[in-house]
């Protein structure tokens, strides 16, 4: 598709559909997975996946700026909301989360050449974190003394640790749990 020309409606949604089936795809199946796989749990053709994304990689790439588009996002909605406290230690753990669940495509797209650090993702909302955290100390729910380098050293070792080590679930929660904790005023 020309990147000029807008997309019909029809086509938004299946470009939609195709990312969020790619994602859960890839994280279920690894290097596997198969574009069959992905049209098949998209509900469309696939020469559609094809259409809007012509190579393996493409769609990988795709998934990964959906994926900094929905941190951005993230953060921006838990700033909305009002309570910074609650807005940093949420936004905390859904990097986290969310460097878990797109451990798959990083490793798919560094294989490909394409080198993706977790670190690198989360360094990228730096100045988004730094805002959350400003509020946070200000409204007191997170220590005085603590300095955006060092909440970052923290997210980054986690999130890499919760990717690198493929960490459950609830070792994943119990980690951060930790983590937080260190962190709150008392």
């Amino acid at each position: 598709m020309a990147p000029d020309k807008p997309m019909r409606a029809d086509a938004r949604r299946n470009r939609a559909r195709i990312l969020l089936a790619a994602e859960d795809v890839f994280a279920e199946r690894g290097p596997s997975a198969s574009t069959e796989e992905v049209a098949a749990r998209a509900g469309v053709a696939i020469g559609t996946v094809f259409r809007h994304f012509p190579t393996k990689h493409d769609l990988l790439a795709a998934i990964m700026k959906e994926l900094r588009q929905r941190l951005i996002d993230k953060a921006e909605t838990l700033s909305a909301d009002g309570d910074p406290g609650t807005a940093f230690f949420d936004y905390f753990a859904f990097l986290v989360e969310s460097s878990a669940k797109v451990g798959t495509v990083v490793g798919l797209l560094a294989e490909e050449g394409t080198s993706i650090e977790p670190g690198e993702q989360i360094m990228a909302l730096t100045q988004t974190f730094d805002s959350l955290l400003e509020a946070a100390r200000e409204a007191g729910t997170v220590r005085a003394d603590v300095r955006l380098d060092e909440v970052m050293a923290l997210l980054t070792a986690t999130a890499h640790g919760a990717l690198a080590a493929a960490w459950s679930d609830d070792l994943r929660h119990r980690t951060v749990t930790l983590v937080l904790d260190a962190l709150r005023s008392q």
